[in-house]
């Protein structure tokens, strides 16, 4: 999948300058796909370049102007019909695994210390992601939600980024336990 969808897809909150949809990937699309606003601002050149999107300039006084983004009705189609294809499978490529791969000839200490910096930022991603439920939620229950809101995509890329940080947790915790039992056995 190319950066495109992502783009269109965040589009789909509506109109927002390549600021905001920065803000958007930093909060929101980042738990499944990565972007700088660098990447970004080339990728929305692209797309109103394709007739995808449309921009319009917003004069600001003391300050650049503004150029603020919306969907056109081609890039709603391209969106749709991206949505009907297979998609490919997952691929992982995670340093720190290689990393743990390796710990059996390498520093443990030092892996060790990954592995909990990685714990780390997982709680914080879970705490920021649980603000970001709150906000799509404002106020209603889960249930509410699910049943009134008006779009539900949003939701439901978010509980797969809170279960994939829950699980990098649970798992960090195990290797930890696995690696203090290992260093443990080494020492005697």
């Amino acid at each position: 999948m190319s950066l495109r969808y992502a783009v269109l897809a965040a589009l789909l909150e509506g109109e927002a300058s390549g600021y905001d949809l920065a803000k958007i990937f930093d909060v929101s699309v980042s738990n499944f796909w990565a972007a700088t606003p660098q990447q970004l601002y080339r990728e929305l050149e692209r797309l109103a370049a394709d007739g995808l999107i449309r921009a319009r300039v917003v004069p600001q006084e003391r300050r650049p102007n503004k150029r603020l983004f919306t969907l056109t009705a081609d890039g709603r189609a391209d969106l749709a019909a991206f949505t009907a294809k297979e998609p490919r499978p997952m691929a992982v490529r995670d340093e720190l695994l290689v990393k743990v791969q390796a710990v059996d000839v390498g520093d443990t200490a030092a892996v060790r210390a990954h592995i909990e910096e990685r714990m780390t930022w997982a709680t914080g991603k879970l705490a920021r992601y649980e603000r970001v439920r709150a906000h799509l939620l404002h106020g209603m229950t889960e249930a509410e939600f699910l049943r009134d809101g008006e779009r539900v995509g949003p939701y439901l890329t978010l509980l797969r980024g809170i279960s994939l940080e829950e699980e990098n947790l649970r798992w960090g915790r195990r290797a930890l336990e696995i690696l203090d039992l290992r260093t443990a056995r080494a020492e005697r």
